[in-house]
């Protein structure tokens, strides 16, 4: 066996998965695919039974940390599932940033879901942090494997440089829904300010009972204020 021929095949397969990776990034993927995306082209490439991503979800209360995409097609797997903050392998690996190696699953007092790692033949697992740069973690990557399994430290680092890409993405889609957000706001205040303008010319209101009679419309009616600004603005156009 030529063993430099297959590291430089395995270099090359490793680059190329990250360079797909970086590309989803970039896109107008929706986060839900470049997460899908992550897992099937980690687990392509190290060769890994399953490999799944795990989220922190901020809007539970208390927060948990859930099950985002994987690529295993078993529905022992997939099926909805969360833990705590500090629960299991996976909430080891966001208290502490770390990555962490499991020889065997089955013998590891912090693994959750023994039964289930039975019935799919689960044995080794590798979990590193999604964290971003300034130190937080919001998530969690992990590989297992179907045999007992030695992560290399090309294999762990390889699979670190995925979650902070995945982690990377993470916050370029937050960052643009909020900037999104933001745009929407600035445009529906635009509008209302339109609309009162009208309102205090054609009802001769005042700034503040033309705003009062558009935020009470838009609660009577159960239409966001835009609609109702944009409702004024288009029936002024047409008279």
């Amino acid at each position: 066996m030529d063993i430099k021929h297959d590291q430089t095949e395995s270099y090359d397969r490793y680059i190329k998965a990250l360079m797909d990776i970086s590309r989803a990034i970039t896109s107008d993927y929706y986060i839900e695919d470049i997460l899908k995306l992550i897992v099937m082209v980690t687990a392509k490439v190290t060769g890994v039974e399953i490999c799944s991503l795990w989220m922190v979800d901020e809007t539970l209360n208390p927060p948990r940390i859930c099950l985002k995409a994987t690529q295993a097609i078993d529905p022992t797997y997939w099926k909805d599932r969360s833990l705590a903050m500090d629960e299991g392998v996976v909430g080891y690996v966001l208290m502490n940033k770390r990555p962490i190696i499991v020889p065997n699953v089955l013998e590891e007092p912090k693994f959750k879901e023994k039964e289930m790692a039975r019935k799919l033949g689960l044995v080794s697992m590798l979990g590193v942090p999604l964290e971003m740069k300034d130190g937080k973690a919001v998530g969690v990557l992990n590989c297992f494997t179907a045999g007992p399994h030695a992560f290399s430290e090309t294999e762990v680092n390889l699979i670190q440089t995925v979650a902070n890409q995945a982690a990377v993405a993470i916050l370029n889609t937050e960052l643009m829904v909020q900037t999104q957000v933001v745009q929407e706001e600035l445009e529906t205040r635009k509008l209302v300010d339109r609309a009162k303008e009208v309102l205090m010319r054609r009802r001769n209101k005042s700034g503040e009972e033309a705003y009062q009679w558009i935020r009470k419309r838009s609660m009577d009616t159960r239409k966001p204020l835009r609609q109702v600004a944009e409702a004024i603005l288009l029936s002024d156009e047409l008279e």
